[in-house]
């Protein structure tokens, strides 16, 4: 069987290089026809010159003809954008850098991917910079596409939004305080999930997300930025056109900000779990944590909070209200919560109208996009770096990495035929 196994590993390498050298001659002709292969009226041709790239069989030397315009101060090879190269890797295998240095668990780890699955020795920094290249335009390409009306979506666009630490270098975190007036050993990306639904057909069912239709956003920038850009990825989801919007979030201040400014006719729903959570914190303040009566009134305020009830909460809360302390004021505190956010804890009448009560899409959302890939041991990030790998991370999760590398590129047209 070892036998077997290098007799394989040496048919492939044999098979890559013939099929290198074989595509090398082909680019390297003359006569290969290309699209505006000529110089410009302002060009004049410098004759060719050559670059070494790797494509998904190998290295291959290329001759290319080398256009300047003095008056532009500009000089171009028209075989590298037909080919569509960046820098120097095809196509292809710039594809494959960045979906391995995002999705393995660092970048050395998508080294020896590459090298296990592709044979290709790429190494970790490289794979770095070229993400570092590509995603800025990945960015500038989704923010040109048009709004996508699928007529078969769901009846409700859910958008939410949520923030997770990232664990960022030290020169990142100057000025910042961390909890408790401590250091601060990391900045908040804010990330947001949309996706659609449909209305269950039995009031007894729950909605179910429509299969694909969750697309991610995230960025370590302001909440004002964050909502622009969440808005403008809302329309191309389709906002002008969706029947219903409903925007879901936790208690932040800043979430509730962003949706007031950016969807003031969604719905509003904050997050059934983290309001139960404040339950628990106003029990414990009320009646003493973990004691059998601060337990007997949370759960009974659960089922209060399903039954549109929330004034009753309230009303339950201050007349249990301690007369002074320590307790008073956190109970005071809570309280204040669930007055603030009373309109978004109508549960029942969300249920009844076929709506999500639950962030839990956003929520596993931090975990996929930031958690798993920013948030490994050892890892300090610069903000570029950690923005520039969420790009990509965002691209694959959400479905449209692949249409990014089949269209944004625009390579021209050339053909394996040369002219007789």
């Amino acid at each position: 069987m070892g036998d077997f196994a290098a007799l394989e590993a040496d048919l492939l390498r044999a098979l890559r290089h013939d099929g290198a050298r074989l595509l090398e001659q082909t680019l390297n002709d003359p006569a290969l026809p290309l699209v505006q292969d000529g110089p410009r009226p302002d060009e004049q041709d410098f004759g060719r010159r050559s670059k070494v790239v790797l494509i998904g069989l190998g290295w291959i030397t290329l001759w290319r003809t080398y256009f300047y315009s003095a008056g532009r101060q500009e000089g171009r090879f028209p075989l590298d954008r037909a080919l569509g190269l960046v820098e120097s890797y095809s196509p292809a295998v710039a594809r494959w850098v960045c979906r391995a240095g995002a999705l393995a668990g660092s970048y050395q780890a998508a080294s020896q991917d590459l090298l296990t699955y592709a044979g290709l020795a790429i190494d970790g920094r490289q794979i770095q910079r070229l993400i570092g290249l590509l995603a800025p335009r990945m960015t500038q390409w989704r923010q040109r596409q048009k709004p996508v009306l699928n007529p078969a979506a769901g009846e409700v666009l859910c958008v939410s939004a949520d923030g997770t630490g990232a664990p960022m270098r030290r020169k990142e975190l100057r000025g910042r305080k961390g909890k408790n007036g401590g250091r601060a050993h990391t900045r908040e990306v804010k990330v947001a999930a949309l996706y659609t639904h449909r209305k269950p057909e039995q009031p007894d069912q729950r909605p179910e997300r429509d299969y694909g239709s969750t697309s991610y956003l995230a960025a370590i920038v302001t909440a004002q930025d964050f909502g622009i850009s969440l808005r403008a990825e809302a329309l191309r989801r389709g906002l002008a056109k969706a029947k219903e919007v409903v925007f879901l979030g936790d208690g932040a201040v800043w979430v509730w900000t962003l949706a007031r400014l950016n969807f003031p006719t969604a719905v509003c729903i904050l997050d059934y779990y983290h309001a139960c959570e404040h339950l628990t914190l106003l029990s414990s303040a009320l009646y003493g944590e973990g004691s059998a009566l601060a337990k007997r009134h949370q759960r009974r305020w659960r089922k209060t909070l399903l039954k549109d009830k929330i004034a009753h909460i309230i009303a339950q809360a201050q007349a249990a209200l301690p007369a002074r302390g320590a307790a008073r004021k956190l109970a005071q505190k809570q309280i204040a919560y669930f007055q603030r956010n009373r309109s978004k804890m109508l549960y029942q009448t969300f249920r009844q109208a076929g709506y999500f009560i639950g962030s839990g899409v956003v929520e596993a959302g931090c975990k996929t996009v930031v958690g798993q890939r920013l948030k490994l041991s050892g890892m300090l990030w610069s903000r570029r770096g950690a923005s520039h790998l969420l790009t990509v991370r965002c691209a694959l999760l959400s479905g449209w990495f692949d249409d990014f590398w089949r269209h944004h590129l625009g390579a021209a047209p050339i053909s394996a035929t040369a002219r007789p």
